[in-house]
């Protein structure tokens, strides 16, 4: 099973951006997906998360307001709409899969089964 993530690029401060994450090879739509990202010289830290029919999600404080997951379970593809972009939001983004819970993915990271190569968001600002 691998994922892609997609639709990073660069962006100026206040702009949006669309990532999105495809499954391929196998099917993640009974199970809790995730955003994380990465800043240069920072730790992995949550993004947002989504629960396997989009019914519940959870956003990191600092993104909440501005970004919004979503999930087409038909297409297999999970999305991250970025808005109101901030310099603090350059990273590489990964997205992320837990085929163990289906209403969430873990803050830590903990327990996710499969990462997704990642995608670099610039804000300029």
């Amino acid at each position: 099973v691998q994922l892609q993530a997609s639709g990073g690029g660069l962006v100026q401060a206040g702009g949006s951006l669309r990532l999105s994450c495809a499954a391929s090879r196998g099917s993640f739509s009974n199970n809790a997906m995730g955003w994380f990202r990465q800043a240069t010289g920072k730790e992995r830290e949550f993004v947002a998360g989504i629960s396997w029919n989009g019914g519940n999600t959870d956003y990191a404080d600092s993104v909440k307001g501005r970004f919004t997951i979503s999930r087409d379970n038909a297409k297999n593809t999970v999305y991250l709409q970025m808005n109101s972009l901030k310099p603090e939001d350059t990273a590489v983004y990964y997205c992320a899969a837990d085929k163990n819970q289906v209403s969430g993915v873990s803050r830590s990271g903990n327990g996710i089964d499969y990462w997704g190569k990642g995608t670099e968001v610039t804000v300029s600002s």
